[in-house]
Protein backbone atom coordinates (compact mmCIF):
# COMPACT_ATOMS: atom_id res chain seq x y z
CA UNK A 1 0.00 0.00 0.00
CA UNK A 2 1.45 3.53 -1.21
CA UNK A 3 2.51 6.73 1.73
CA UNK A 4 1.81 10.04 0.38
CA UNK A 5 3.83 13.00 1.41
CA UNK A 6 1.59 14.06 4.38
CA UNK A 7 1.94 10.03 5.71
CA UNK A 8 -1.75 9.03 4.80
CA UNK A 9 -1.99 4.59 3.39
CA UNK A 10 -3.68 4.99 -0.01
CA UNK A 11 -4.82 2.33 -2.27
CA UNK A 12 -4.24 4.40 -5.49
CA UNK A 13 -0.97 4.05 -6.85
CA UNK A 14 -1.25 8.01 -8.84
CA UNK A 15 -3.12 10.52 -6.08
CA UNK A 16 -4.05 9.79 -2.42
CA UNK A 17 -7.09 8.11 -1.30
CA UNK A 18 -7.22 10.46 1.53
CA UNK A 19 -6.01 14.42 0.70
CA UNK A 20 -5.80 13.74 -3.08
CA UNK A 21 -2.20 14.81 -3.36
CA UNK A 22 -0.10 13.45 -6.24
CA UNK A 23 2.18 10.18 -4.96
CA UNK A 24 5.88 11.09 -5.43
CA UNK A 25 6.82 8.82 -8.54
CA UNK A 26 3.38 8.18 -9.60
CA UNK A 27 3.60 7.22 -13.06
CA UNK A 28 2.15 9.55 -15.46
CA UNK A 29 -0.98 8.23 -17.33
CA UNK A 30 -0.94 7.27 -20.87
CA UNK A 31 -2.39 9.76 -23.24
CA UNK A 32 -4.44 7.18 -24.81
CA UNK A 33 -6.39 6.63 -21.66
CA UNK A 34 -7.13 10.55 -20.95
CA UNK A 35 -10.74 11.83 -21.50
CA UNK A 36 -12.15 15.16 -20.88
CA UNK A 37 -13.92 15.32 -17.22
CA UNK A 38 -17.96 15.79 -17.73
CA UNK A 39 -17.64 18.26 -14.67
CA UNK A 40 -14.80 20.33 -15.41
CA UNK A 41 -13.52 19.43 -19.36
CA UNK A 42 -9.71 18.49 -17.77
CA UNK A 43 -8.10 15.74 -19.25
CA UNK A 44 -8.40 12.90 -16.75
CA UNK A 45 -7.82 9.12 -16.82
CA UNK A 46 -9.04 6.78 -14.20
CA UNK A 47 -12.52 6.70 -12.10
CA UNK A 48 -12.05 10.32 -9.95
CA UNK A 49 -10.87 13.28 -11.93
CA UNK A 50 -7.58 14.16 -11.20
CA UNK A 51 -9.01 18.14 -10.92
CA UNK A 52 -11.90 18.62 -9.34
CA UNK A 53 -12.72 15.36 -7.78
CA UNK A 54 -15.40 14.38 -10.08
CA UNK A 55 -17.07 10.26 -9.95
CA UNK A 56 -17.12 9.02 -13.71
CA UNK A 57 -19.82 6.31 -12.42
CA UNK A 58 -22.16 9.04 -11.50
CA UNK A 59 -24.60 10.63 -14.37
CA UNK A 60 -23.51 13.41 -16.26
CA UNK A 61 -23.69 16.64 -13.92
CA UNK A 62 -25.82 19.44 -15.36
CA UNK A 63 -24.39 21.79 -17.77
CA UNK A 64 -22.77 24.82 -16.38
CA UNK A 65 -24.56 28.50 -16.60
CA UNK A 66 -21.48 30.76 -17.03
CA UNK A 67 -23.53 33.56 -18.37
CA UNK A 68 -22.26 37.03 -16.90
CA UNK A 69 -25.78 37.43 -15.50
CA UNK A 70 -25.86 34.05 -13.16
CA UNK A 71 -22.17 35.20 -12.05
CA UNK A 72 -23.67 38.66 -10.79
CA UNK A 73 -26.21 36.93 -8.53
CA UNK A 74 -23.83 35.18 -6.84
CA UNK A 75 -21.83 38.00 -5.35
CA UNK A 76 -25.02 39.53 -4.22
CA UNK A 77 -27.41 42.45 -4.12
CA UNK A 78 -24.97 45.04 -2.39
CA UNK A 79 -22.11 44.01 -5.07
CA UNK A 80 -19.81 43.17 -1.88
CA UNK A 81 -17.27 40.93 -3.15
CA UNK A 82 -15.73 39.13 -0.26
CA UNK A 83 -11.73 37.74 -0.16
CA UNK A 84 -10.19 34.82 2.29
CA UNK A 85 -6.48 35.42 3.01
CA UNK A 86 -5.20 32.54 4.40
CA UNK A 87 -2.07 32.30 6.37
CA UNK A 88 0.08 30.57 8.64
CA UNK A 89 -1.01 32.14 12.19
CA UNK A 90 1.94 31.55 14.77
CA UNK A 91 -0.15 33.23 17.51
CA UNK A 92 -3.12 30.48 16.73
CA UNK A 93 -0.31 27.48 16.79
CA UNK A 94 1.21 28.71 20.15
CA UNK A 95 -2.54 28.70 21.55
CA UNK A 96 -3.53 25.05 20.47
CA UNK A 97 -0.21 23.88 21.51
CA UNK A 98 -0.54 25.69 24.96
CA UNK A 99 -3.84 24.08 25.63
CA UNK A 100 -2.83 20.68 24.42
CA UNK A 101 -5.46 20.18 21.77
CA UNK A 102 -6.50 18.07 19.52
CA UNK A 103 -3.70 16.62 17.14
CA UNK A 104 -1.09 19.21 18.71
CA UNK A 105 1.44 16.48 19.53
CA UNK A 106 2.16 15.89 15.52
CA UNK A 107 1.15 19.53 14.56
CA UNK A 108 4.37 21.72 13.73
CA UNK A 109 4.29 24.90 12.59
CA UNK A 110 5.68 25.49 8.61
CA UNK A 111 8.71 27.15 8.07
CA UNK A 112 7.16 28.72 4.84
CA UNK A 113 3.96 29.10 4.10
CA UNK A 114 3.11 32.42 1.54
CA UNK A 115 -0.14 33.97 2.22
CA UNK A 116 -3.21 32.92 -0.25
CA UNK A 117 -5.64 35.14 -1.33
CA UNK A 118 -8.83 33.21 -2.54
CA UNK A 119 -11.83 35.95 -3.88
CA UNK A 120 -15.31 34.62 -2.70
CA UNK A 121 -16.99 34.75 -5.99
CA UNK A 122 -20.11 32.66 -5.44
CA UNK A 123 -22.50 31.03 -3.16
CA UNK A 124 -20.73 28.01 -1.18
CA UNK A 125 -17.04 28.03 -0.38
CA UNK A 126 -16.04 24.68 1.79
CA UNK A 127 -12.67 24.84 3.48
CA UNK A 128 -11.00 21.15 3.63
CA UNK A 129 -8.60 19.35 1.97
CA UNK A 130 -8.92 17.55 -1.59
CA UNK A 131 -10.12 14.06 -1.41
CA UNK A 132 -10.21 12.29 -4.79
CA UNK A 133 -11.45 9.00 -3.58
CA UNK A 134 -14.96 10.61 -2.06
CA UNK A 135 -15.16 13.45 -4.49
CA UNK A 136 -14.38 16.53 -1.98
CA UNK A 137 -13.04 19.41 -3.75
CA UNK A 138 -12.66 22.76 -1.56
CA UNK A 139 -12.48 26.11 -2.91
CA UNK A 140 -10.23 27.21 -0.14
CA UNK A 141 -8.47 23.29 -0.27
CA UNK A 142 -5.60 23.17 3.17
CA UNK A 143 -4.38 20.15 1.86
CA UNK A 144 -1.58 21.83 -0.40
CA UNK A 145 1.51 21.83 1.07
CA UNK A 146 2.67 22.04 3.74
CA UNK A 147 -0.50 21.20 4.79
CA UNK A 148 -2.25 21.92 8.35
CA UNK A 149 -3.03 18.43 9.64
CA UNK A 150 -5.65 19.75 12.09
CA UNK A 151 -7.81 20.40 9.37
CA UNK A 152 -10.85 18.26 8.40
CA UNK A 153 -11.43 16.98 4.93
CA UNK A 154 -14.62 18.75 5.18
CA UNK A 155 -14.17 21.34 7.60
CA UNK A 156 -15.98 23.84 7.33
CA UNK A 157 -18.44 26.36 5.28
CA UNK A 158 -18.34 29.71 4.10
CA UNK A 159 -21.96 31.11 2.53
CA UNK A 160 -22.77 34.38 0.72
CA UNK A 161 -26.42 35.35 0.86
CA UNK A 162 -28.24 36.60 -1.88
CA UNK A 163 -28.25 39.93 0.21
CA UNK A 164 -24.18 39.78 0.22
CA UNK A 165 -24.03 38.99 3.86
CA UNK A 166 -21.42 36.11 4.66
CA UNK A 167 -21.42 33.21 7.49
CA UNK A 168 -19.18 30.27 8.61
CA UNK A 169 -20.45 26.59 9.60
CA UNK A 170 -18.31 24.18 11.56
CA UNK A 171 -19.10 21.20 9.45
CA UNK A 172 -18.58 19.22 12.80
CA UNK A 173 -14.65 18.86 12.24
CA UNK A 174 -12.96 16.99 13.94
CA UNK A 175 -10.75 19.97 15.98
CA UNK A 176 -13.33 22.56 15.77
CA UNK A 177 -13.55 26.14 14.36
CA UNK A 178 -13.27 29.39 16.24
CA UNK A 179 -13.40 33.03 15.52
CA UNK A 180 -10.82 36.08 16.38
CA UNK A 181 -8.75 34.67 18.75
CA UNK A 182 -11.63 32.82 20.84
CA UNK A 183 -10.58 29.52 22.68
CA UNK A 184 -14.64 28.22 22.05
CA UNK A 185 -15.23 26.31 19.25
CA UNK A 186 -18.22 27.24 17.06
CA UNK A 187 -21.18 24.90 17.91
CA UNK A 188 -21.38 22.64 14.60
CA UNK A 189 -23.68 23.22 11.87
CA UNK A 190 -24.46 26.61 13.22
CA UNK A 191 -23.93 29.32 10.57
CA UNK A 192 -22.17 32.65 12.60
CA UNK A 193 -22.34 35.82 11.14
CA UNK A 194 -18.97 37.14 9.92
CA UNK A 195 -17.64 40.65 8.96
CA UNK A 196 -14.59 42.12 7.38
CA UNK A 197 -11.84 41.61 8.95
CA UNK A 198 -13.27 38.34 10.51
CA UNK A 199 -10.66 35.82 11.69
CA UNK A 200 -11.81 32.01 11.21
CA UNK A 201 -8.93 29.84 12.97
CA UNK A 202 -9.04 26.20 11.89
CA UNK A 203 -6.43 23.11 12.01
CA UNK A 204 -3.24 23.45 13.87
CA UNK A 205 -2.48 26.75 12.45
CA UNK A 206 -4.67 28.39 9.66
CA UNK A 207 -6.02 31.72 9.92
CA UNK A 208 -8.42 32.92 7.55
CA UNK A 209 -9.30 36.30 7.26
CA UNK A 210 -12.17 38.02 5.72
CA UNK A 211 -11.78 41.03 4.14
CA UNK A 212 -13.40 42.73 0.81
CA UNK A 213 -11.94 43.29 -2.46
CA UNK A 214 -10.88 47.37 -2.91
Amino acid sequence: MAVCADGHQTQATDYCDVCGSALIGAAAPDPADLRLCPACSVPTSGRFCENCGYDSALPAPPPRTDSPAAASDTVGETGTVWVARVVADREFYDRVQARKGPDADRVAFPGFYPERRIELRGGEFLIGKRSASQGIVPEIDLGIAPADPGVSRAHALLRVGIDGALTVTDLGSTNGTSLDGSEASLSPQVPVPLRAGSRVHVGGWTTITIDTLS
